[in-house]
């Protein structure tokens, strides 16, 4: 950990951790709503269009991947550049 003048400031392997972290809770999370009984039941269709679902949540989790790669490369790439 580093320190400067105004205090400690977390090191690079805290953000990947942190990053790392939220990444697996969403899709955990996903996975169990998308499991859960009372999404069975509020929305019976659901399971009979798989298709169109399961293309619709892997487009966004494509986007959120790619935003959050992106965004991590911005940040270390200004890092280092300081």
């Amino acid at each position: 950990m580093k320190l400067t003048e105004s205090g400690a400031v977390m090191s690079t392997n805290a953000y990947y951790l942190i990053f790392t972290v939220i990444l697996l809770a969403a899709v955990l999370f996903t996975v169990m709503i998308g499991h859960s009984r009372t999404n069975k039941e509020g929305n019976p269709e659901y399971d009979n269009k798989t298709k169109g679902n399961w293309s619709r949540l892997t487009y966004f989790y494509v986007i959120a991947i790619a935003l959050g790669v992106l965004a991590l490369i911005i940040y270390v790439v200004n890092r280092t550049s300081m």
